[in-house]
């Protein structure tokens, strides 16, 4: 039940009045990042604690500055955690920007063992890393940032072997012992010995070699003085385990992975794509990748069969969710097979709301380039910018905040419709279900949830729990986001700190919608990273409050 802060509405509004000439109405606080660092308890977001229970945004191709000043967006889509690209110097760096689709891959073909310097990468320097991880940390968000230590950079024509080495590899690494000899490549390899001593078309690095895992190591605590939280390691499963069995008299098993792994960050994950992988051996010492899971999960949503095994068979033996980091689509599918011509951001959001809203795995969410679609790859975007707006759609943040707030609870799959209507239940606190039909669904389903009235975070459609029965309408194609808050206050001073904490801001919006600036325009930009917490995010007509510390600041003067 809802109990409403019972005031005087024209204080509330003067308050309001006054609000918008201060924290919301000035341009030169918009323009200078005030308003963003006004709101920077990670308390205001409703984030998890650690980086296992929320959700991980992928911002590939995303300098370290654009991640930065987009912060606050992505905290109030419920994101508790950034994933950079790779953080070494690129072959053919240039501090100008270019396309995505002509440069992405010379970020996993790196000049070094290093954090790249000052104007050596597209996606930034050291000094503006740390500059992330300190303001993150503001918004309690984590940063995992990509390790590439399986080769480095090639000349200008694909293959192995220190012959071609680019010449610009850093000095101290520009040496025979450091690399491979074997200059085969990975065509139609299957066994461990090929998979990790042969090419991928870069100068294979010899991650047995002492001096190179010792830069690897080096590199790594680099990250962590720099105030990273975690590591993905890209092309994890070509770099040899410590119990690898001898291949015709080679002894190729290395102690790579125990030095570089001992590092004490919160999370670590290494690229494990299927063939010869070894996952289950890979999972008992990091999180691995569950690629075929996400494949299996791109072709329901196409195919619009969504079953119950394929949204909870993680399609790995032995290895369980919470080893798992999980995803719709990745760089690697996106770039290579395909399948972005055939799932449109509606689609991928169903799909992310499966992978979600199920709390157990790690779920990653790609970024696509900024202006992509279904019949343009790679849009307008280009690298160290911001990628496609769709991870602070309406429904991927619901479906975050949803994931947020039930930590802890067990999960649930029911089929409603075979293959067509499917809920995932959190405990007796809330549930998510995800529609692939073509029309619209009457639910009347057993359900754990506790009795009550729900309000969909997404529609505002109702849904009724009477008599351990879930009834309700879901939309065609469509998610629907259920859970009630234990308590949920209008306007009021709840902690009673001094300061109004505002739950549901509705008064607020309808009246803060009418006010603009002088000359008329509008109070808030809503191309601006730093004022999109309060926008009209849904295109009502009403400013929809996603971040209310400034408000709540406010208001506590006058009520």
């Amino acid at each position: 039940m809802k109990k409403t802060f019972k005031r005087s509405l024209s204080v509330l509004l003067a308050a309001v009045m006054l609000l918008s000439f201060t924290a919301l109405g000035s341009a030169n606080a918009a323009d200078s990042g005030e308003a963003a660092s006004a709101v920077s308890a990670p308390q205001s977001y409703g984030l998890p604690e650690t980086i296992q229970e929320g959700a991980i945004l992928h911002c590939w191709c995303w300098s370290y500055n654009t991640i930065k000043d987009n912060l606050p967006q992505i905290a109030a889509a419920g994101f508790k955690t950034v994933q950079t690209s790779p953080v070494q110097r690129p072959k053919d760096y240039s501090v100008s920007y270019k396309d995505i689709s002509g440069q992405w891959w010379k970020l996993y073909q790196p000049l070094g063992l290093s954090v790249a310097g000052s104007n050596t990468s597209w996606i930034g320097s050291k000094e503006e890393l740390t500059a992330l991880c300190t303001e993150a940390d503001k918004y309690g968000i984590k940063v995992v940032v990509d390790i590439v230590a399986n080769h480095l950079a090639n000349k200008n024509s694909a293959g192995g072997g220190f012959s071609n080495v680019n010449t610009n590899v850093d000095a101290d690494l520009y040496n025979a012992a450091y690399f491979h000899s074997n200059t085969a490549g990975m065509t139609g390899v299957t066994t461990r010995y090929g998979i990790t001593q042969n090419h991928l078309g870069m100068p294979d690095l010899n991650t047995g070699n002492e001096y190179v895992q010792s830069k690897v190591v080096s590199l790594i605590n680099e990250c962590l003085e720099c105030g990273v939280d975690g590591f993905r390691y890209d092309a994890a499963k070509h770099i040899e385990l410590p119990d690898e069995q001898p291949y015709n008299g080679n002894n190729f098993a290395s102690d790579f992975w125990t030095l570089v792994l001992d590092n004490n960050s919160e999370f670590q994950y290494g690229e494990i794509l299927p063939g010869a992988d070894r996952i289950e051996d890979y999972a008992k010492i990091m999180k691995v990748t569950a690629a075929n899971y996400g494949s299996n999960l791109r072709q329901a949503i196409i195919n619009k069969k969504l079953t119950t095994t394929a949204i909870k068979n993680n399609r790995m033996i032995n290895i369980d969710n919470t080893q798992a980091v999980m995803w719709v689509e990745s760089h690697d599918n996106y770039t290579d097979d395909g399948t972005w011509s055939a799932l449109n951001n509606d689609q991928i959001n169903l799909g992310w709301a499966v992978i979600a809203a199920q709390g157990d795995s790690t779920p990653l969410f790609f970024a696509r380039p900024k202006g992509s679609s279904t019949t343009s790859q790679w849009g307008s975007n280009k690298m160290g910018q911001a990628g496609d707006g769709n991870y602070y759609s309406q429904t991927v943040s619901a479906v975050n905040h949803f994931r947020n707030a039930m930590v802890g609870e067990s999960k649930n799959v029911v089929e409603i419709v075979k293959q067509k209507v499917q809920m995932i239940e959190r405990g007796t606190k809330g549930a998510v279900l995800v529609s692939v039909s073509d029309g619209e669904t009457n639910v009347n389903v057993s359900t754990n949830l506790e009795a009550g009235e729900y309000t969909d975070r997404i529609s505002g459609e109702t849904f009724t729990v009477a008599n351990g029965k879930l009834t309700g309408k879901v939309g065609a194609s469509a998610v629907v986001v259920l859970y009630n808050d234990a308590e949920e206050v209008l306007v009021g001073d709840v902690n009673n700190n001094g300061e109004i904490d505002i739950d549901d801001a509705t008064t607020l919006q309808r009246h803060l919608a009418k006010f603009t600036l002088a000359g008329g325009a509008p109070i808030i930009d809503e191309t601006d990273p730093k004022q999109f917490m309060v926008a009209d995010v849904d295109k009502d007509g009403d400013i929809t409050i996603l971040d209310v510390t400034v408000i709540q600041q406010m208001l506590a003067r006058f009520i």
